[in-house]
């Protein structure tokens, strides 16, 4: 559209009607309010402009050369033109097929004759419509750009990376071994991936395996004949089965015992399971994504995880950054669980409260051995105990008061009089002149990333 305000949108209007002077009555209707519009007479030419042309709102008698024609317009516009809406002009006999069309995919349907005023209000109602749904695509993919993806949020140099590869991966059937430190949000990667792909509709089925034993995790994953074990009252579908079609996601992959490390590749070599008890196989189509806090590749030296197993499930490897590597998020990390949290506890009228610029760099600096599970459950916690509109120092949870190192701590002026920018700058200066101006030192000091720490420079105009 060429102009995105709701109260004055200038569309692409296609006209199609084999009447002629019809067709102008109703094409300057719409340009008197500043439409550009396009005119058509015949089921071919409508064709040939929706394939070739881009349009925000298709108008179409319904019968022309034959009673199928404005249906063929619409299915053609659905097709082609996904994010235009379609109105029908119908005779009043026909009142049931326009109907009929509008759960087929049209906006709605107007009679002849045509009341203009109506006409021109219910093609406005149309067009707003697309334009709301194209600000909030939009907005959708502005957020993701400067926010992150899919609920995973972050805007630092790893966490671009690690969204790009994941937006690379999504599209493709190729398995995934998803690797990271225990909180950095594993699970939540896996659905990204999951939602972004052609198995988006079918089901994203999550089996953690760390701590179950050889027989339960066996069961979990390829289910049971009724009789099979005492207890097995009824035939069960595993996991595999239930995730046909759609993605099994296995956590903590890494601690599976061998035995069933060997019975997994089975499946995933021949695509077919045998539940427990059962003697014939069924077949199974799943995407398959793993997670593990361990290194697989040292598991193999080692003898504890199978190599061949490691190739069949690693086809692309993510590596989620530690929060200690992704410093710049946290920001954007707290304000995030303080909004959700603070509707989750029912805070309104007073709304989120907000973080003192003290406490925010508190937890700027703060180790973070849980990673983004531990900052989430430390937000939760303050929101809890500060009952006021401001999360002060007093509310930060034990373990992160005075949380960080001396070298970090001496760093930092008196937050009291500053706001978080003044006591950014001041800390990478006191960094900088502590090293004498060598930036790796003093990143590594700041806990960022020495790329991070130039982007500060360029931003904060210091040399």
């Amino acid at each position: 559209m060429a102009d995105q305000n709701q109260d004055n949108i200038t569309a692409q209007v296609l006209v199609v009607d084999d009447e002629p002077d019809h067709a102008e009555v109703m094409a300057e209707a719409l340009r008197r309010m500043g439409h550009v519009c396009t005119l058509v007479h015949d089921l071919d030419a409508a064709k040939d402009e929706l394939t070739h042309g881009q349009f925000d709102l298709v108008v179409t008698d319904l019968v022309m050369d034959t009673e199928r024609d404005g249906m063929e317009v619409l299915a053609t516009a659905r097709q082609h033109q996904p994010n235009a809406e379609t109105v029908l002009v119908t005779a009043h006999g026909d009142v049931p097929t326009a109907k009929a069309a509008i759960k087929g995919g049209a906006y709605d349907f107007i009679e002849k004759p045509l009341d203009l005023d109506v006409f021109r209000t219910l093609c406005t109602h149309a067009i707003q419509a697309v334009g709301l749904r194209g600000e909030n695509t939009q907005l959708r993919e502005r957020l993701d750009e400067q926010y992150g993806f899919e609920g995973i949020i972050g805007n630092s140099q790893p966490m671009r990376q690690l969204i790009t590869r994941m937006k690379q991966v999504a599209p493709s059937p190729i398995p995934v071994l998803i690797t990271g430190e225990s909180g950095t949000g594993k699970e939540l990667v896996a659905q990204a991936i999951h939602n972004n792909s052609k198995r988006a509709k079918k089901q994203f089925v999550p089996l953690n395996c760390a701590g179950l034993s050889e027989s339960i995790l066996e069961d979990e994953l390829f289910g049971h004949v009724r009789g099979a074990f005492t207890g097995a009252e009824r035939d069960r579908e595993g996991r595999f089965e239930y995730a046909h079609g759609g993605t099994l996601f296995l956590d903590e992959v890494g601690d599976m015992p061998l035995t069933m490390q060997a019975k997994l590749l089975r499946v995933l070599e021949s695509g077919e399971v045998v539940r427990l008890g059962a003697n014939a196989t069924r077949h199974v189509d799943v995407r398959l994504i793993s997670a593990t806090n361990h290194d697989l590749k040292a598991l193999v030296k080692e003898g504890k995880f199978r190599e061949d197993l490691y190739f069949r499930i690693a086809g692309a490897e993510l590596k989620l950054p530690p929060l200690r590597e992704r410093r710049d998020d946290i920001p954007m990390l707290v304000r995030h669980y303080v909004l959700k949290f603070s509707k989750e506890m029912d805070r309104e009228p007073a709304g989120p409260p907000e973080v003192a610029e003290d406490v925010m760099m508190t937890l700027m600096q703060a180790p973070w051995p849980g990673n983004v599970r531990q900052l989430m459950n430390a937000v939760q916690n303050m929101l809890v105990i500060a009952e006021g509109d401001r999360i002060e120092p007093r509310h930060l949870p034990p373990d992160l008061r005075g949380s960080e190192s001396p070298q970090v701590a001496g760093l930092l002026p008196d937050p009291s009089t500053m706001n978080l920018e003044q006591i950014e700058k001041r800390a990478i200066r006191n960094a900088l002149r502590i090293n004498h101006g060598n930036r790796e030192a003093a990143a590594k000091m700041l806990g960022i990333g020495e790329r991070t720490l130039y982007r500060k420079l360029k931003e904060y105009g210091l040399k």
